[in-house]
């Protein structure tokens, strides 16, 4: 079995920067997955067909959220089991944890297919793009046991520090969606779109496989199926789920009150949604890498450097993101260009963002911490501070500004009060657990 990388005994910032650039190219290379239906469906097919495309992006964001949650549960305990060498462990993890990931994406699709309609009715979807929101998750759903198990297996390899391959596969799939997209909207128009996603999502899942048989980092046998491991599985995976899907169930929330705003209001606060991907997805990943990080650290007794790649982390992700904040703020209004030519989205773009930019580094200070967090076995912690700031803050505080007759600037304000109030909560929790992990090891090494 070959462990990638060593956590616990390298040097902090050339282990962290090794496992992270990586992981966020591999972020900013989904960035650009995602974003090409949405440059093609906009620069081709116009406003209406991008108000769709955004009418049917909470669902998809919900669902790859739980993909990426459930999957960073399992890495929670993988970690631990690589940071002790406990190979056993190790190899009954695995088995464990991919037939849970099979039966459970596999039953989620079926259960979506049947239930899109009254999801896209729940979900306010507007009457003149509901049958064009409906054609395209239906076809996306296909495809979601192949994001699943793509996003299963990057957690298994981040588990032990390889996060390299992730960015490969990344790079191939993202080329193939961008030839792909033009030729099948061409062909079939909008449902094109998510035709192209479904085949470069199943050919990446294909050279994964490939690449883990011939890499042979750890062993699959059936046979190391154990049922001890069934509920600890859930019992971390189902909070890191919920952890990651509470933002895009928020989104889901707030596009249903924009879209009472009009076509206009519904594109803009699209756009604003992918090119938040820019400010987002770099606090992710180090909340992933800080969570297999964490969870080595602690697997070793090691609590001192998992507080080392915290400080590390957070002087890294804040000094990046003020610079990322920066840049989208500035160039706002050309950048809403480059998906929909109209004046009204863009003006939009520009407001918002100019509210909420300072709320991009909160976000990667709250990250940093919940990364840790959930590295150190407490997942369920994090997903309430989730809770606190999205579901009683962010929410309601939309809706009443809204209803008090602020309009979309109320809305954007209750996502910066909710960033504020986040980056605090996940300090003092991260903190308090911190604290914890040191009382326990030392008691150990009295007992000792």
């Amino acid at each position: 079995m070959n462990f990638e990388m060593d956590f616990i005994s390298g040097d902090t910032k050339k282990c962290l920067l090794a496992v992270s650039l990586p992981m966020l190219a591999a972020m900013f290379l989904n960035m650009a997955y995602n974003l090409v239906d949405s440059l093609w469906i906009g620069n081709l097919m116009g406003e209406t067909a991008y108000a769709a495309l955004t009418g049917a992006t909470p669902l998809i964001l919900i669902l790859n959220s739980i993909a990426m949650g459930g999957t960073n549960g399992i890495s929670i305990l993988l970690s631990r089991a690589v940071g002790a060498r406990d190979k056993k462990s190790i190899e009954s993890i695995v088995a464990t944890s991919l037939v849970i990931a099979v039966l459970l994406s596999g039953g989620m699709t079926i259960l979506l297919e049947l239930l899109l309609k009254p999801i896209l009715t729940f979900l306010q979807t507007p009457q003149e793009t509901y049958q064009m929101a409906y054609e395209y998750l239906s076809i996306y759903l296909i495809g979601y046991l192949a994001v699943y198990l793509y996003c299963y297996f990057t957690a298994v390899l981040r588990s032990f520090g390889n996060t390299v391959f992730q960015v490969i596969a990344m790079l191939i799939c993202t080329i193939l969606n961008a030839i792909l997209d033009p030729l099948f909207i061409s062909w079939t128009g909008f449902r094109g779109a998510a035709e192209a996603t479904l085949l470069s999502q199943g050919l990446c899942l294909v050279f994964m496989l490939i690449y883990l048989w011939k890499k042979k980092l750890f062993a699959f046998h059936i046979s190391a199926f154990s049922k001890k491991w069934i509920i600890p599985l859930f019992a971390k995976g189902i909070p890191a789920a919920f952890q990651q899907s509470i933002p895009a169930v928020s989104t889901s929330f707030l596009t249903s009150l924009v879209s009472s705003y009009g076509i206009s209001a519904i594109a803009a606060y699209g756009i604003t949604g992918k090119l938040e991907t820019i400010l987002f997805y770099p606090a992710m990943a180090l909340n992933m890498v800080l969570t297999t990080v964490t969870g080595q650290c602690i697997g070793g007794k090691r609590c001192d450097r998992a507080k080392d790649y915290i400080k590390v982390s957070l002087i890294y992700g804040c000094g990046l993101l003020a610079v990322l904040s920066a840049v989208v703020v500035l160039f706002a209004r050309p950048l809403s260009g480059l998906f929909v030519d109209s004046e009204a989205a863009a003006e939009i773009v520009r407001t918002y963002f100019l509210i909420i930019g300072i709320g991009y580094i909160l976000n990667t200070v709250t990250n940093c911490f919940l990364g840790a967090v959930n590295g150190m076995g407490k997942p369920v912690k994090s997903l309430c501070c989730m809770i606190l700031y999205y579901l009683i803050v962010r929410m309601p505080l939309a809706w009443l500004l809204s209803f008090l007759g602020f309009g979309l600037n109320g809305i954007w304000t209750a996502v910066l009060v909710s960033h504020i109030v986040a980056a605090a909560a996940a300090c003092l929790i991260g903190n308090l657990e911190l604290k914890g992990q040191e009382r326990i090891l030392s008691g150990e090494g009295r007992i000792k």
